[in-house]
C-alpha cells in the first residue's frame, strides 16, 4: 500500500518514478483482486465511474495522497489508499463540476474522518466555484474503528449538503450500498440516481427482523424500485452504472451550474407552427382520461423531455424540457391515472420540484387537468391540507416565470395550487375544452337548483337540463377569460408557439419578495 513514510530517492527521475508506483498502489484502491470482485457484482470501480462520468482526461484528482490521523484500535497502522474515496473536478460536456465516488474496495467505503473531510472540501470548493457536485454512494457506512471522529464526519457533510442546496446542483448517484446515517446525505441533495445494483436504508432487513420480527429482503426494503414507486425518495432509476451516468449527463445538461446563472440553449427547436394532432388528444367528455405526456411531446422541443420521479405519485408528471432551446420545469396533471386528482404524494413530489426550478431560474409550465384534490378519510388524517399547503406555497414564493395552460378541468382549490393568475401565474391560456370552476357542473347543479329538481315532475330530467345550463354559464374558459384569469382561450395547436412566445416574453422577469431570514412552509 501506499506509504507517506517512503526513503526518498537522490535524482529527480527516480523520485518521479517513486511518484507513479505510489499513484499507481493508490489507484489500485483495495487491491487487484478486489477490483475484480466489484466488477464481478456487476459495479463497476470508484475510479471507473468517474472516468465515465467526466470528459476524456478532464480529471483531475485531489486528496490522492490524504492519510487519516492516528486514531483507535490500530489504525495508526493501516495505511488506506486516498481513504476510500476518489475526489477532485474535471468537466462534463465542457462544464466545469466536482465529484466524489467512494471505494467500496477499500474497507468497504466506510467513511471516517478524513474521507468525510475530502468530501466536504470538494463540496465546499463547488460552493467557491459556483459548480454542480456529483457523489457516487457506496459505502458499508461509518467507520467503526474511528468512532465518533467518522460521526463527526457524517455531520460536516450533512452541513456541507444543506450549505450547497439552493447554490448548485448535488446530483447523488447510489451505485452500492447507503445505509443507516449516510442515507440522509443523498436525501439532502437535489437528485437522487439509483442503480438496481444498490439498496439505501436507515436500519437493514436483519435490524429489522430483530426488532419488528418482519421479514424483509434488502431489494423490497431498500432496493431502487421500491424507493421510487413506494417511498418516492429517488429521482430516476438506472439499470446499471453506465444507465446512471447516462442519466446524470441528461440531467445536467437542463441545468444551469448555480442559481447566478441560467441553463444553457441546447439545440433550440424554432419551429412553432400549429399541431392539430394536439386536438384529438383530449377527449371533451371530462371523465374520459388520456395521457398528459402525450400533450408534453408535441409542444415540447424535438417531443424530448425528461421525467422526473416517473414511478412515484404518477397522478403528476413532472419534467425538463425546452422551450426554443430554453429549459423549462413542467407540472402537469395526468388524467389517465386517478383522474389526475392531487393527492399527498402529488403535493409533495411536485412542491420538490417546483422549489428546485425556482431556485435554479428555471420557467415552470403547468399543464392543468385537475378535478379536485382526492377525498378519503386516510388522506384527511395524512394531512392532505398540510401538503397541499405545500403546493400553494412554492407557486406563490416562485419568482421563475411561470405558464399556466388549462387543458380541461380545473376546479375548487386544486385549480388554484396547479398555478392560477392569483398564484402568480404570468401567463394563463385555457383550450376550448377548458371547465373552470369551484366544481364540477354535476355537483354543483345538485347544489344550487336542489329544490327545483326535488319539486319536478320529471327530476331526471330537470337535473339534467339544470346541468347543462350551469355548464353554458359558468363552466367555460370564457367566464375566466371576461374576469381575466385568463389571458387568451386558444386553438390547442397554437399551445407551442403560445407558450414559446410567453417564455420569451417573460424571460426578463424581474420579481423580489419582502425581505425575511425564510418562509415558514408547511412541513
Amino acid at each position: 500500500m501506499a506509504n507517506n513514510n517512503i526513503k526518498l530517492a537522490d535524482s529527480m527521475a527516480e523520485r518521479v518514478e517513486q511518484l507513479a508506483e505510489q499513484r499507481h498502489i493508490i489507484e489500485l484502491g483495495g487491491g487487484e483482486s478486489r477490483l475484480q470482485k466489484q466488477r464481478e457484482r456487476g459495479k463497476q470501480t470508484a475510479r471507473e465511474r468517474i472516468d465515465n462520468l467526466l470528459d476524456a482526461h478532464s480529471f483531475d484528482e485531489v486528496g490522492a495522497f490524504r492519510k487519516h490521523r492516528t486514531t483507535l484500535f490500530g489504525m495508526d497502522k493501516a495505511v488506506i489508499p486516498a481513504d476510500g474515496v476518489v475526489t477532485g473536478r474535471g468537466t462534463i460536456f465542457g462544464r466545469p463540476v466536482h465529484v466524489a465516488s467512494q471505494d467500496f474496495t477499500v474497507m468497504g467505503g466506510s467513511a471516517g474522518e478524513t474521507q468525510s473531510t475530502k468530501v466536504v472540501e470538494t463540496m465546499e470548493q463547488a460552493l467557491l466555484t459556483g459548480t454542480p457536485f456529483l457523489f457516487f454512494y457506496d459505502s458499508g457506512g461509518a467507520r467503526i474503528q474511528e468512532g465518533i471522529d467518522s460521526l463527526s464526519g457524517y455531520g460536516k457533510m450533512f452541513f456541507a449538503n444543506v450549505k450547497l442546496s439552493g447554490v448548485v446542483p448535488q446530483i447523488a448517484i447510489i451505485a452500492g450500498p447507503c445505509a443507516g446515517g449516510a442515507s440522509y446525505s443523498p436525501a439532502l441533495t437535489d437528485f437522487i440516481i439509483m442503480t438496481k445494483k444498490a439498496h439505501m436504508f436507515i436500519t437493514g432487513p436483519a435490524v429489522i427482523k430483530s426488532v419488528t420480527g418482519e421479514d424483509v429482503t434488502a431489494d423490497q426494503l431498500g432496493g431502487a424500485d421500491a424507493h421510487m414507486t413506494t417511498s418516492g425518495n429517488i429521482h430516476f432509476v438506472a439499470e446499471d452504472d453506465d444507465a446512471a451516468v447516462l442519466i446524470a449527463k441528461k440531467l445536467l445538461s437542463f441545468l444551469p451550474q448555480n442559481n447566478t446563472e441560467e441553463a444553457a440553449f441546447v439545440n433550440p427547436n424554432n419551429d412553432v407552427s400549429p399541431c392539430e394532432e394536439l386536438r384529438d388528444i383530449v377527449p371533451v367528455e371530462g371523465t374520459k382520461g388520456y395521457d398528459v405526456r402525450d400533450v408534453i411531446s408535441r409542444i415540447v422541443d424535438w417531443g424530448d423531455y425528461l421525467e422526473v420521479k416517473a414511478g412515484w405519485a404518477t397522478n403528476i408528471v413532472t419534467a425538463f424540457a425546452r422551450f426554443n432551446g430554453r429549459t423549462v420545469g413542467v407540472v402537469a396533471n395526468q388524467p389517465k391515472v386517478m383522474s389526475g386528482c392531487l393527492d399527498i404524494d402529488a403535493s409533495d413530489k411536485a412542491t420538490e420540484f417546483i422549489n428546485f426550478c425556482d431556485s435554479f431560474n428555471i420557467p415552470l409550465v403547468q399543464l392543468v387537468d385537475v378535478p379536485g384534490f382526492l377525498p378519503g378519510v386516510q388522506q384527511e388524517y395524512g394531512g392532505i391540507i398540510r401538503h397541499g399547503a405545500k403546493m400553494l406555497y412554492a407557486y406563490s414564493e416562485a419568482t421563475v416565470p411561470k405558464v399556466t395552460v388549462v387543458l380541461r378541468k380545473a376546479y375548487g382549490g386544486s385549480y388554484l395550487a396547479m398555478c392560477n393568475r392569483d398564484l402568480g401565474a404570468d401567463a394563463v391560456y385555457a383550450w376550448p375544452t377548458a371547465e373552470i370552476a369551484v366544481m364540477g357542473a354535476d355537483g354543483a347543479a345538485n347544489v344550487i337548483f336542489r329544490r327545483e329538481i326535488d319539486a319536478a315532475e320529471d327530476p331526471a330530467a330537470t337535473r339534467a337540463e339544470k346541468i347543462e345550463e350551469y355548464r353554458n354559464a359558468f363552466n367555460t374558459p370564457y367566464v375566466a377569460a371576461a374576469r381575466g384569469q385568463v389571458d387568451d382561450v386558444i386553438d390547442p395547436a397554437d399551445t407551442r408557439r403560445k407558450i414559446t412566445a410567453a417564455l420569451e416574453m417573460y424571460a426578463t422577469k424581474r420579481q423580489t419578495r419582502p425581505a425575511k431570514k425564510h418562509g415558514n412552509m408547511p412541513c
